[in-house]
Parts: C-alpha cells; structure tokens; sequence
C-alpha cells in the first residue's frame, strides 16, 4: 500500500461499515467577532433573523455567546451549501436549518420548509453535522448521507 500522500494511495475502508452514498458536503468558516459585532449593532433583530427560539436559549445561556451563534451560522452555511443543486435549494431560509444537540451530545440538524424538500429530493437519509469554535473562529462541516 502507498501512503495517503504517494501515488495510488489507497482507499480506506471500515470493516464491517455499511456502504454511504454522499449526497452533498458543504464547510464554512466564521470570525467569532464579526459575529459579536453583528449582536451588539442588531441584537434580538439579527437572533430573529439568524436562530429559532430554542437556538438563541441555548446560546444566550452559554458565557460567551457569539461563539455559539458564529457556530450555528456555520453549521447553517454548511448546510446549505450541501444541499445545493437546484432553484428550490437557493432560497431555503436560516430558520429553515436547525441545530440541535442530540441525545448524546452531538450536534445534530432539524430541516423544515424548502430545506426538508430538498432533502428528500436527494432520497437522503440525514445531514451528518460537525461543528468547532475557538475564541476567533467557527466552523462547521456538513455531508449530506
């Protein structure tokens, strides 16, 4: 086998993994304090326009909030970046894209609206959601499965 970075690397495979079809991947990266500008010059105004009623609990509740809401504008963008690929797509809205924490933890996405029919369009299982945060940035990665 050659290395990953050498000529013919190998595809990696998972035993016992089912086979997943990648429907869409989107990324995006977002500065922490673009984010806090945009809350102190708009407030409730851009939560409104930005996160659902549960999304701005949970950020408002945490000590530093505009890095949970430039994570959740990512994971959004990512999102929607995933979902791409036909005029519906185009006009899903931020309230459309949900994040939630799921059972364990996890980030996990709840579509509604365009964002759910294009979902279904793509005969995909999910939106597989990843998201990180430092002081400066957030990032989110999404595959659509």
């Amino acid at each position: 086998r050659t290395g990953a970075r050498g000529r013919g690397a190998a595809t990696p495979r998972v035993r016992g993994a089912d086979s997943v079809t990648v429907r869409g991947i989107g990324v995006d990266l977002v500065a922490v304090a673009r984010v806090g500008r945009l809350l102190e010059r708009h407030g409730e105004r851009a939560l409104d326009r930005l996160l659902t009623e549960s999304e701005q609990r949970y950020c408002l509740g945490m000590a530093a909030p505009a890095r949970h809401v430039a994570a959740r504008v990512a994971a959004k963008e990512a999102v929607y970046k995933a979902l791409q690929g036909s005029e519906d797509a185009r006009g899903i809205g931020w309230l459309e894209i949900e994040v939630v924490r799921g059972p364990d933890g996890r980030p996990d996405v709840h579509l509604s609206g365009r964002a759910a029919r294009r979902l279904a369009a793509l005969e995909a299982g999910g939106v597989l959601l990843s998201l990180t945060h430092t002081d400066e940035l957030a990032a989110a990665i999404a595959v659509v499965v």
